[in-house]
């Protein structure tokens, strides 16, 4: 006996990129020196925090939130 397969298809999220504006570079580089954490820079600019990691090492920025 053959067993049917369930015809529900799950939709991925499409994936929305947003380009960089310089206050977002600006906010990004102040978070940073203030030693905030990346969880909290990516929900200031509503981004994730890979593409908050990625920006950062490309601009040279530290995200080291030690003392």
């Amino acid at each position: 006996m053959a067993k049917k397969k369930s015809a529900k298809k799950t939709t991925a999220k499409k994936t929305v990129r947003r380009a960089w504006t310089s206050s977002d570079v600006r906010e990004l580089k102040s978070l940073a020196k203030k030693k905030t954490g990346v969880t909290r820079i990516a929900k200031v600019l509503k981004r994730t925090a890979g593409a908050i990691a990625v920006k950062a090492h490309q601009l040279g920025v530290s995200l080291d939130t030690r003392g």
